[in-house]
Order: structure tokens, then C-alpha cells, then sequence
């Protein structure tokens, strides 16, 4: 028998860690479960690898250190702690999801999760999965859209990719993180069976397709209790239900005690420096010893960290720095951003670009050096460094955010693709010289940005910086204009009916300005579709204003303004009810009838599309078949959507995504789609069950262009079922 048996590749990654765990002393035990940032100690580490976070290896027992680097969009350099270490900037997380392409997000995710390895980092923090209940959540940009399905999917196969670079990849934030506003005090409050329907259904869904190592709990509380000591998120849910074997690692700053964080199931204090005290060090030691803690559960702790570095690779391939092919990389960001571009207008098919174009005015949003990224963690240096770095004076985010441009400048990549046209440029300061700009052009293209960031949310979903004003003016001198929006989140449009053309490009990456000039041009027909509802105005929003925007940092015996009647608060935080429930979103625009600007789904193309009727059989689910055509005269992709009209809980119709597929089509080529709804998808949660319900009847189906263009409704029965949590 070999003197180190953990090290046998035969046995499953449980055996192996449960003989670590024999091997190990209490204080090697504790060493594993906290890690402060290496930033911020006064020597770090010599293996640290200088990124978010640190935790110590065992060397004796070939256990190694772990290094872990933010982020889902990218591998970021925090307060460029590596001088001269950039990356490869993928679009933002609400760009991908406009992609609607699975295969394309494994492919995100394993690119950065390569180049995560190549610069030491065996834990990649990323795969965020929150829904997007408030748009104008600073945080938006790092997520996946309002739905549950297509979050779950998307975010399961980027972690999935991730960790085929044998690193860990973690599922973040562990629940219903859905306004940074507060964030670190706020208490959300849902009801359970709406809980596991919308957020946790994502999660869930993205653990089963990705498994990812790792867990990464909240900063907020969830119906009254911290997220990173909420028994029922962590113990019941997560572990106990859907039987997760993985650890669960805090968010930095979000541990707030020490046994009762540990026995509801947090396994590991993350970036130490930031919470009021080291809670799983000596402390934890002392609650173990004293018997607060029992040593099975820190047994417990660690087996799950050892699991997960076995079972993902870790253990037996440490990284190693290498080289990094950022030219191949740059490649898959550039190939996600053109996927991800959303055509939201075209009258009169003034897009792509033709020739009979002679001059071409670009206006705006530095168009000139670069495209917009998003801030906070997740933010990406550049390789090579920013096109444009401006300072943040004020707020929150301005202790750790710059303003960054991505150095891929669409004027550069416009004016290459026009070679015997005069392309202009203005910044777009001065509105009468912009306007003068388009008034002398054949076509105007207006680029305009909103910088959204961690730790804050947006006041408004109005463009800033008085863009609306811009656009207004250079429309209103050449009704040729085109309006290609950067941003994180929905904007509201009032200048929508004065322009030819508006493409959402969202943050688009390292390649970003390429990306945008291929689909102006027509070198890629756009096939993005909206993950998010844009709505007309804040006011058709479950909440108009942000819960804590205007009153700052909850005090005891401070009363709410009378605009917050649902609004409770406490001492030390304020609590959010959730009457949406599941119904987030498009959902809640179905529901309450309110018009949006665009629908969740939507999204134009250069050809055109058209769905044959629906052929739908029932019994255990719900089977879709249709057919999908291209009656126009150019290739493209369409993305056909199914919904399914489900009665909810509270009696009321539900709309629910229950597939889609990703169809490219040559002109007047048809093809068949077959989609299987996923049963959780067409069920209601029953706590008392506990599980999922499937109502026997008959249930409505219907398939489009997005959730609100569809066309008739079919039926199918479904049989009474019940399914496990």
C-alpha cells in the first residue's frame, strides 16, 4: 500500500479526501477554511499568486494553496496589483446571454478559465446566476438576464467550461443578490415555493449542468437571516435537497459569526481583512475545542474543499504559469460579442451599410479610442492597458473602480471596412457641432455609453452625461442616424421613434469595436436576442425607486418615505418584500399587462424568419415540435423561444420560458425544432409537500419571436406528478 494512499487516482474524490481529512491536524484543518486578500498583507505569500484571494496549501500532504482571481467576464487584476499583467476581456455577462448560445458560453468560460491557469489561479470566481429583478442593479452587467432557465443553462456551461482547465470555478451569489443598493444590509424577503421557482431554480439548474467546486454565498440577508448563515439556503437547500458536495466559500466581508455561520453550512471565510474580525480562525479553533462546533462538522468543512480540488483536477495538475495566446482568445470575446449585438431597430433596412454611402459622420461615447467595460471586481485590464482610463471621484465604487475603455475602437474599425468613404468624428460634447457633423453626412452613427459598476446602482435607466439630448439633436439634423448603445443595463429611449437604427452592444469586449463595425456592415447578420425586458419607464418597474437609494445607511428609529409602504425597516437593515415572486421580469410585465419598449427575447435580423404551427404532446411534460424557416435572402440565425402558460400558485396565469433553440438558416431553408420542457418549469413548489407539483390538465404552449410576438396557442394534458426538490 502506498505510504500516501489520498494519492490514488482509482479511488473516487470522496475516499481520497476522507483519507487527507485523517491525515491532517486541527490547526492544518482551520488553515483550510479562511484566506485573507495577499494584496493586503505586508508580505505576502511566496505561491500566492496575487489576485482576490489566498489560501494556504499543506505542503506535507501535497495539498496546494489556493489562488483565486475574479472574474466571469475575464481574469482581473485588482488596483493592478500584477503591474502589466492584462487579459482577455470576454462581453459582459448580459452580452452573453444575448447569445442564447450554450456551446458559445462553454467556450467563454473556457477561455478564461485557461487563462486563469496560465497566470496561476487554480479558483475562478465567476459564474454569476442572479436574476435580474431591479435593471438598474449596478451589477446587472456581470449577470445572465430575468429568467430562470436561460440564466441557469448559460451560467452551468461557462462554469462547465471553466473547469475544464482543471481549476474550480465557483456559482455566485448565493440568493437573490438582486440590488447593490445596501447590499450589506438588505433583507429580502420571498416567499419559499417563489424562491425555488425564479432565483434558486437557476442555481439549481446551473449546478446540475456546470457543477461547479464551489459556492459563493451573498452579501444580503434572505427572509430574515444573512445569506452566508441562512440554514435553509445553505443546509436544507442547497446541500441537503439538491445534494451539493462542493464547498461553500463567503463573499468578501459577508461573514458575520463564527459558529452559527459554520453549522448553517458556510465551509470557508474569504478575504478576511474585510469582515470585522478573522471569525474562522482562532475562533473557529476555540468553538471547535469547546465544543460550540463539533469537530464533524469542520471535518466536514474540509472534506468538501479537498473533494472539490480533487474532482476538479486541482490536486493532481497544479497550475503552472505559462504563455498566454491572447491573440487566439481575443478571437472567442470577439466571436461572443458579434452573437451578442441586438438589433432593436432597422427602418427601413438602413442597415447593414451600403456603398452608395459617400460620408459617414461617428459621434460619441469615445468611439474613438475604445468601448465601455463595467466596473468593480470583475473589471478587466486590458492586455497592452486601457484605450481610456477615467478616474471615479465619488461613490462607493470610486475606492477601487476607474472608468475603463477597452482599447478596440469601433471609429477604427468603421473607417477600415469604408475604405472610399470619408468617415468623421466627433466627441459629441458640443451638441450644435454634432449636429452640424451628421447635417453634412449621408449617415450619422451615434455611440453612447452608461458605465455601471459593483457596490452602486443606477439612479435612472436614462443615458447620462445628456445623451439623450445627442441623439435627439443629431437625429433631428439627419434622420439617417444609427444609435449603437454600450451599456450594462436596459435604457429607457425617448428619442426611439426619431432614429433609423439602434443596435444594443452592451459591453462588448476585447474585440468590441470589431465586433460592432462587422454587424454595421454586415459581415455578421445580427442575431442577439434580449435577455432582459427593456421598460418604457421606472414607473411600470415593481418598484419604482430602489429600496435605500435615497435615505443612505439604515438607522435605528429613521422612518422610510412614504414612497416605501412595503418597505420595512429594521435595526441595522431593512427588509424587501418580493410580491413579483417567481414572476420576475417578463413575467411581471405578462402578468400586470404593462407594454415594455422591448420584450425579453426580441431581437431583428437581416433576413427574415417564420415559425410554422405547433405540434405539442403531454403525458410526463410537455414535447414542442414547429418548424423553423428563413423566407428572406440572407443566412442567419434565428432563436425560436417556447413558452408555456402555467397556473401559479396564487391562481393567477403564469408565462414561463420552457426551451428555445439556436437555429442558422440559408435563405428559404427550413428546418425542424423539437424542444422537452424541463417538468420544474411547468410545476409549482409545494413547501409542505416538499417538492414539485404538476397539476393534471391541460397547459397552453406557444412559440416565437419573443415573449411577446408569439403566435397561437397549443395544448397538451399533463398527468398529476410530483418531483423531489
Amino acid at each position: 500500500m502506498t505510504a500516501q494512499p489520498w494519492m490514488d487516482k482509482s479511488l473516487s474524490p470522496d475516499a481520497r479526501a476522507a483519507l487527507l481529512v485523517e491525515q491532517l491536524t486541527l490547526d492544518e484543518m482551520i488553515s483550510l477554511v479562511h484566506g485573507p486578500m495577499p494584496a493586503l498583507l505586508e508580505t505576502p505569500p511566496q505561491d500566492a499568486a496575487m489576485g482576490a484571494g489566498y489560501i494556504p496549501g499543506v505542503a506535507r500532504l501535497g495539498i496546494p494553496a489556493l489562488n483565486e482571481t475574479d472574474a466571469s467576464l475575464g481574469v482581473a487584476n485588482p488596483r493592478k496589483i500584477r503591474p502589466g499583467d492584462g487579459a482577455t476581456a470576454l462581453p459582459s455577462g448580459l452580452a452573453l446571454a444575448s447569445t442564447w448560445d450554450a456551446e458559445l458560453a462553454y467556450a467563454a468560460g473556457a477561455m478564461v478559465g485557461s487563462e486563469a491557469r496560465d497566470k496561476g489561479f487554480n479558483v475562478l470566481l465567476g459564474g454569476g446566476a442572479n436574476l435580474t429583478r431591479e435593471p438598474r442593479c449596478g451589477r446587472n452587467f456581470e449577470y445572465l438576464g430575468e429568467d430562470p432557465l436561460l440564466a441557469g443553462v448559460l451560467a452551468g456551461e461557462a462554469i462547465r467550461g471553466a473547469q475544464s482547465n482543471q481549476i474550480v470555478c465557483t456559482l455566485k451569489h448565493f440568493a437573490l443578490n438582486d440590488q447593490e443598493t445596501c447590499r450589506h444590509v438588505v433583507d429580502a424577503q420571498i416567499d419559499e415555493g417563489a424562491l425555488r421557482e425564479s432565483d434558486l431554480l437557476a442555481f439549481q439548474i446551473a449546478i446540475e449542468r456546470g457543477d461547479p467546486g464551489s459556492v459563493m454565498c451573498a452579501y444580503n440577508r434572505v427572509n430574515g437571516e444573512w445569506a452566508g448563515e441562512n440554514d435553509f439556503l445553505l443546509n436544507q437547500v442547497l446541500k441537503r435537497d439538491w445534494g451539493y458536495r462542493g464547498w461553500v466559500m463567503s463573499d468578501w466581508g459577508a461573514v458575520h459569526s463564527t459558529a452559527k455561520a459554520a453549522l448553517a453550512g458556510m465551509d470557508q471565510e474569504s478575504g478576511e481583512q474585510l469582515d470585522r474580525q478573522v471569525f474562522f480562525g482562532a475562533l473557529l479553533k476555540d468553538a471547535v475545542e469547546q465544543g460550540e462546533v463539533p469537530f464533524e462538522r469542520l471535518a466536514d468543512m474540509v472534506h468538501r474543499i479537498l473533494r472539490s480540488l480533487i474532482d476538479k483536477g486541482v490536486f493532481d495538475h497544479p497550475a503552472e504559469r505559462r504563455e498566454t495566446d491572447y491573440e487566439a482568445n481575443a478571437e472567442v470575446a470577439q466571436k461572443a460579442a458579434e452573437a451578442a449585438i441586438v438589433m432593436l431597430k432597422n427602418a427601413d433596412g438602413i442597415l447593414p451599410i451600403e456603398s452608395t454611402n459617400r460620408r459617414i459622420a461617428v459621434i460619441g461615447a469615445h468611439a474613438d479610442v475604445g468601448v465601455l467595460s463595467g466596473g468593480g471586481s470583475s473589471q478587466v485590464i486590458p492586455v497592452g492597458g486601457a484605450g481610456l482610463e477615467i478616474a471615479v471621484t465619488m461613490g462607493l465604487s470610486s475606492a477601487f473602480s476607474q472608468i475603463t475603455y477597452h482599447p478596440s475602437a469601433p471609429l477604427a474599425a468603421i473607417r477600415e471596412r469604408a475604405r472610399n468613404v470619408q468617415v468623421t468624428w466627433d466627441h459629441g460634447t458640443d451638441l450644435a457641432a454634432a449636429a452640424a457633423a451628421a447635417k453634412d453626412a449621408d449617415l450619422a452613427i451615434v455611440f453612447a455609453d452608461q458605465w455601471c459598476t459593483e457596490a452602486e446602482d443606477l439612479p435612472t435607466l436614462s443615458l447620462p452625461n445628456d445623451q439623450d439630448a445627442l441623439i435627439a439633436a443629431v437625429a433631428a439634423a439627419n434622420p439617417r442616424t444609427v444609435v449603437v448603445l454600450e451599456t450594462g443595463t436596459p435604457v429607457t429611449m425617448p428619442w426611439l421613434d426619431d432614429v433609423a437604427a439602434v443596435l444594443q452592444a452592451w459591453y462588448p469586449g476585447a474585440r468590441g469595436g470589431e465586433a460592432i463595425a462587422r454587424v454595421l456592415f454586415g459581415e455578421v447578420n445580427p442575431s442577439g436576442r434580449l435577455p432582459i425586458s427593456f421598460p418604457r419607464d421606472v414607473a411600470d418597474l415593481v418598484r419604482p425607486e430602489i429600496p435605500g437609494m435615497i435615505f443612505g445607511p439604515p438607522v435605528e428609529g429613521k422612518t422610510l418615505p412614504t414612497s416605501f409602504p412595503d418597505v420595512q425597516q429594521h435595526k441595522g437593515r431593512f427588509s424587501v418584500p418580493h410580491p413579483e415572486g417567481a414572476d420576475a421580469g417578463y413575467r411581471w410585465f405578462a402578468k400586470t399587462g404593462r407594454p415594455t419598449l422591448f420584450p425579453f427575447g426580441f431581437g431583428l435580423s437581416y433576413t427574415r424568419f417564420a415559425h410554422g404551427p405547433l405540434s405539442v404532446k403531454g403525458g410526463e411534460t410537455l414535447e414542442v415540435s414547429f418548424d423553423v424557416s428563413n423566407t428572406g435572402e440572407a443566412a442567419g440565425i434565428d432563436t425560436p423561444q417556447v413558452y408555456a402558460f402555467v397556473t401559479g400558485a396564487d391562481g393567477q396565469e403564469s408565462q414561463r420560458l420552457i426551451g428555445w433553440a439556436r437555429v442558422a438558416l440559408a435563405p428559404g431553408e427550413t428546418k425542424r425544432v423539437t424542444l422537452t420542457a424541463d417538468p420544474r418549469l411547468l410545476a409549482n413548489y409545494d413547501a409542505a409537500l416538499p417538492g414539485w407539483r404538476v397539476a393534471a390538465g391541460e397547459v397552453a404552449a406557444a412559440a416565437g419571436a419573443s415573449a411577446e410576438a408569439l403566435g397561437p396557442r397549443a395544448s397538451a394534458v399533463l398527468g398529476a406528478r410530483t418531483l423531489e426538490p
